[in-house]
């Protein structure tokens, strides 16, 4: 065991590629084994950032499960997470694919799922600014002189330029397959796959079995809580004109009745809170997404599969993106894959975020992770115990994907002021772990805002 442990950690020092433990084969039945345990004990004793994802279904083995979540809590280096068989099986058979198949889709990025060697999905690549949607679609509204603005107006104009995104996306997508061979071929996958080298054609052209294109949504929670915050403050109890609130958006909260415009709208009903105004609108408009891009293939004819996520991309695409009226500024980030906006409750509750972020899965076998910031405490018996119990309920919820950050909050504040006087403080920042000190100013002050909100 110690030499098979020596060479795995090795392997895990040179090859920080994702690796996906447990889980069923093809037939259901789980496939732990001796060496699943060995790998997180090499994980364990190798104490750097790393990539490892367990997977959670109906027979796994229970041990093995306690044992990754142990790891979790004790080791505090931001793995292993956790993805939900029951959701990303379920959800990928709604394609028309075959349970064997689908329980074959395994954890290999930040959020992606696909068929090692057989499937070509492009995911975490192709992104729709779900919130840069909703301003066109909100200045279309409020500046065409022969609608009255409401609520239902703007919906109806969300969707009409959510569709258009959508389609202008499914074009991109025909467009960059049609010359990614000739510009860009994949020369290492096209070694690692079934089929490019036997056909001579590039995994992007034809090369493999399957292509599933991902198209994920970002900014889930600042348009769910823009449309909660307007029916709330402005049609319900009407503390608010749609002429104020345009006026406030224009200045970004400025002038002297700005921010306690501004601290109302993020005080409104939010995404995340339970059984709120912001859920709802969170579920509605998650459904629309999916259904938009599973309307049609792509002109070409290519199955296209929703999901939420932002990666790290909530920065760049926050700052083309004005002031919103969930409170949020002008070129501030725009909110975290499918988690509720940061501070969406006071006691930042994990049963409600759990349950939230269930309730918007897109359903079609691409992952909506929850991102979880925890402090220590949890790491006896009991707190094991508890933690596993979240992570199940939300994948029998519907869950797909479940990460979670240990972090001691003085500690992370701290080290935001000087990183490298903490060279070894490991921290998940969305789909990866890292050294907090070895992150962009961007990527830490990502980190930070979340933890500081919890």
């Amino acid at each position: 065991d110690e030499h098979a442990i020596f060479l795995i950690a090795c392997l895990l020092l040179n090859e920080t590629h994702y690796y996906q433990l447990g889980g069923p084969g093809p037939d259901g039945r789980d496939l732990t084994g001796k060496v699943s345990y060995l790998i997180l004990e090499a994980a364990h004793r190798l104490g750097i950032a790393n990539n490892l994802t367990v997977r959670v279904h109906d027979e796994m083995d229970e041990q093995f499960f306690l044992t990754a979540v142990g790891h979790l809590l004790r080791d505090r280096k931001g793995w292993p997470r956790f993805a939900g068989d029951k959701g990303l099986v379920e959800g990928f058979m709604r394609n028309g694919y075959p349970a064997e198949l689908a329980r074959q889709r395994v954890a290999v990025g930040c959020h992606w799922m696909a068929i090692p060697g057989r499937e070509y999905t492009l995911n975490d690549v192709v992104k729709i600014n779900v919130a840069k949607v909703f301003e066109v679609a909100f200045h279309d509204m409020v500046e065409d002189p022969t609608v009255r603005p409401s609520v239902c107006e703007l919906w109806r104009r969300f969707q009409d330029h959510l569709r258009r995104a959508v389609l202008c996306t499914a074009k991109g997508l025909d467009f960059h397959l049609a010359h990614q061979a000739d510009n860009e071929p994949e020369l290492m996958l096209n070694l690692l796959c079934h089929g490019p080298i036997e056909k001579g054609v590039d995994v992007t052209d034809g090369g493999v079995e399957f292509y599933d294109m991902c198209v994920d949504g970002a900014g889930l929670a600042t348009v769910a809580d823009s449309f909660a915050g307007l029916a709330q403050r402005i049609e319900r109890e009407h503390l608010l004109t749609w002429d104020e609130i345009v006026t406030h958006l224009r200045h970004n909260y400025g002038g002297p009745d700005g921010p306690r415009v501004r601290a109302m709208m993020k005080a409104g009903p939010r995404y995340g809170q339970g059984g709120s105004l912001g859920d709802e609108w969170a579920v509605r408009v998650s459904r629309l997404f999916a259904r938009l891009v599973k309307e049609r293939p792509t002109p070409g004819g290519r199955i296209m599969i929703p999901g939420w996520f932002s990666w790290s991309s909530t920065v760049a695409m926050g700052r083309i993106v004005g002031a919103t009226p969930d409170g949020r500024g002008a070129g501030e980030p725009i909110s975290h894959g499918a988690n509720p906006n940061n501070g969406f409750r006071t006691d930042a509750a994990a049963t409600a975020m759990a349950k939230a972020i269930a309730s918007i899965q897109t359903g079609y076998g691409n992952t909506c992770p929850m991102q979880l910031e925890l402090s220590g405490g949890f790491d006896d018996e009991e707190g094991i115990a508890k933690v596993a119990a979240l992570i199940k309920t939300h994948f029998d919820l519907g869950g797909t994907l479940f990460n979670v950050n240990i972090i001691d909050r003085e500690k992370l504040l701290a080290a935001h002021k000087d990183p490298w006087a903490y060279p070894d403080l490991i921290v998940r920042v969305t789909g990866f772990t890292a050294y907090f000190a070895a992150l962009s100013p961007e990527f830490r002050q990502l980190v930070v805002d979340r933890i500081i909100a919890e």
